[in-house]
């Protein structure tokens, strides 16, 4: 069942090979076992979390440059973008914040079949690496916008209705509507080359 609605909402938006559709459905059914005592996420409804967690972070993968990249997840949660992020795209190495140790106790044993992802189980705004790419989800800019450009020069965002204004420190491309509603978007970004005068 999860496999055939993934496969349907992503009709023309993205191919998925058998491997990576088995993958993802780990990761739900995984999901799924978990939330019944870890509250990793509040989407309870089957479609609705398809279309949400594992479309919207197929749809981000897809649109990342090609080629290796160190890649972010700021306040991963239960691993979106992140998770599906490093399936889609295995030549790149993925790295999973999450400060909720619950959450990141989860993402660990989630990740222990994908050689490409990593866990950090602390703040973002701690970490001392940088990488190529921020990519985030259902995460408010303002929690996260003091780590961005500290983190990586390019960002990803899944977010609803915002304007660039809301989203200071970068230059954002034109938002790409997601194909599943009108009020989700993704936005693509590089960070703003400060002027000294």
């Amino acid at each position: 069942m999860f496999a055939e609605l993934l496969r349907s909402k992503l009709v023309g938006v993205c191919d998925l090979s058998s491997a990576q559709i088995v993958r993802l459905q780990e990761h739900y059914e995984l999901l799924t076992r978990w939330n019944r005592t870890v509250n990793l996420t509040s989407v309870r409804n089957f479609e609705e979390a398809v279309e949400r967690h594992y479309c919207e972070s197929v749809f981000a993968a897809c649109h990342l440059p090609a080629g290796p990249a160190s890649i972010a997840d700021i306040g991963s949660g239960a691993g979106f973008p992140g998770i599906p992020v490093a399936i889609m795209r295995p030549e790149v190495s993925v790295v999973l914040i999450e400060a909720h140790q619950r959450k990141a106790a989860f993402l660990k044993e989630a990740s222990r079949n994908l050689p490409n992802v990593r866990v950090t189980a602390k703040r973002a705004e701690d970490l001392a690496e940088r990488f190529d790419w921020v990519v985030s989800r259902a995460v408010r800019y303002s929690d996260i916008a003091g780590a961005l450009r500290k983190l990586a020069p390019n960002a990803e965002l899944l977010t609803g209705g915002v304007r660039p204004s809301d989203l200071p420190g970068y230059d954002w491309k034109e938002p790409i509507r997601l194909p599943w509603g009108d009020r989700r978007h993704l936005w693509i970004g590089t960070a703003c080359v400060s002027r000294e005068t």
